[in-house]
């Protein structure tokens, strides 16, 4: 499992770590029962503090991802599927969001997007 840490990012490290592991969850690239590096190791192999890991990992406890064994680590849990669906349909919104913008100050309409969608749409079947 890959995890690029951007410094120049404005997003917090935690949650750059908790959106990179729940994208790999989420796509299925890590699957129910897979072991996560262990904190100490996934803190020495990005050069952070191991309290920034500890609370990547809490955090992805805490939203159902993940769960600890005691003196055993950490575990990707069975996939809530209605929660993963509301992830996606958060990031369709974001994403939406960015479109819309751009489409603005490109002075297309939604007729004009709707449009494109489905050329896109129907080039990828």
């Amino acid at each position: 499992m890959d995890i690029l840490i951007s410094n120049s990012s404005g997003q917090p490290i935690y949650d750059q770590i908790c959106t990179q592991i729940k994208s790999n969850i989420i796509d299925g690239n890590l699957k129910e029962g897979d072991a996560l590096p262990s904190i100490r190791s996934l803190a020495k192999d990005l050069r952070i503090s191991v309290i920034t890991t500890k609370r990547a990992y809490d955090e992805l406890e805490k939203e159902g991802f993940i769960y600890t064994i005691a003196s055993k680590g950490c575990f990707v849990a069975k996939k809530n599927l209605e929660f993963l669906r509301e992830e996606n349909i958060k990031k369709i919104e974001e994403y939406m969001q960015k479109i819309s913008e751009l489409a603005k100050s490109s002075k297309l309409s939604g007729d004009d997007l709707a449009e494109m969608f489905r050329l896109l749409n129907s080039e990828s079947k």
